[in-house]
């Protein structure tokens, strides 16, 4: 019996497994698909718009830090005429930057000097002694356990969330009672006070000073003075450069506490130097010393950069190196 050919029936409940062996094909001229829905030719990811807005933030802080440096340098270099004639970040006609470091270091018989050196004392010797104090006042409340101990640091706590601003009129009226208005001391001794220090310091002791390191100096016959100076610090040492950093950069630009307490030019630091010539040339028509503070304003920045440059090593070498052998 002839049976009649036809087509293969399938089975509906199997399903045709012809697709399955003969995947369809692209149409001619069609581009390889990159996944289940093919993105379209062009467009942007959220990773690359996230990208893009992140350096573009990142631009636009560059330009911010970088535009007054680099208009102070270009300021610096200019005479009076260029200055006032030109654009700010344009090179001026001629160079006179040379001319401008003569004018600045010899005028009013050198008294710029003089005000960078008041800098130096007020900024570096407080900065080493209030790293030193914070080191040990740190080191003391992480390590021992003595009355009041949490009141006390409680004091210190409270006193990293008061603005500095706000003590400089009660610290004037304590000076005037003892004697230190317009005097160095008055500006200095201010300085030695750093509550964040204290609290950094701690949180150094506590990370990296191990107590059977200090234990072990004790064994070997070692006061709590010379387990701090000899173990503890050289272990802390990342920490201290900080603390000192962070109260040289406060104290050299410290402006109001300066201009509350002195008087005397013969003691200003530096910034409230620049703020008296720059006072001069706007209210009684000296336009030399508005040149003049501008020239200063680029020297005076130069200390903050050598000190970062020449400790900027200190912070990336081993917190125990020199400590522990």
């Amino acid at each position: 019996m002839n049976k009649t050919l036809g087509p293969p029936r399938t089975d509906p409940a199997a399903g045709d497994d012809s697709a399955a062996h003969h995947p369809p094909t692209a149409a001619p001229g069609a581009g390889p698909t990159t996944g289940p829905a093919r993105r379209r030719r062009g467009a942007r990811t959220p990773g690359s718009l996230s990208r893009f807005g992140v350096n573009a933030i990142l631009l636009l802080v560059v330009v911010y830090t970088l535009a007054p440096p680099v208009w102070l340098l270009m300021a610096s270099t200019k005479n009076l005429t260029d200055l006032f004639g030109t654009n700010g970040f344009a090179p001026g006609r001629q160079f006179h930057l040379f001319e401008n470091l003569r004018h600045l270091f010899a005028a009013d018989n050198g008294i710029y000097v003089r005000w960078l050196w008041n800098t130096l004392l007020y900024a570096g010797g407080g900065a080493v002694l209030a790293a030193l104090i914070c080191a040990m006042a740190g080191y003391a409340f992480d390590r021992f356990t003595f009355p009041g101990k949490g009141a006390a640091y409680g004091l210190v706590l409270l006193g990293v969330m008061v603005p500095s601003a706000a003590l400089v009129l009660p610290t004037y009226l304590l000076a005037a009672e003892v004697g230190l208005v317009n005097n160095f001391w008055g500006v200095f001794l201010p300085g030695l006070v750093f509550p964040f220090g204290v609290y950094l310091a701690r949180i150094f002791s506590a990370s990296y000073v191990p107590d059977e390191v200090i234990e072990a100096a004790r064994m070997d016959g070692a006061g709590e003075l010379r387990a701090f100076w000899s173990v503890a610090l050289p272990m802390m040492r990342s920490g201290v450069v900080t603390i000192g950093l962070f109260q040289f950069t406060a104290i050299w630009n410290n402006f109001f506490l300066p201009l509350v307490m002195l008087s005397n030019q013969q003691l200003y630091p530096v910034n409230l130097g620049l703020y008296a010539w720059n006072a001069s040339a706007l209210s009684q028509g000296h336009p030399d010393d508005y040149l003049l503070a501008i020239t200063g304003s680029l020297v005076a920045v130069i200390p903050l950069i050598a000190l970062f440059l020449a400790v900027q090593r200190s912070w990336r070498s081993g917190m125990t190196a020199g400590a522990v052998k």
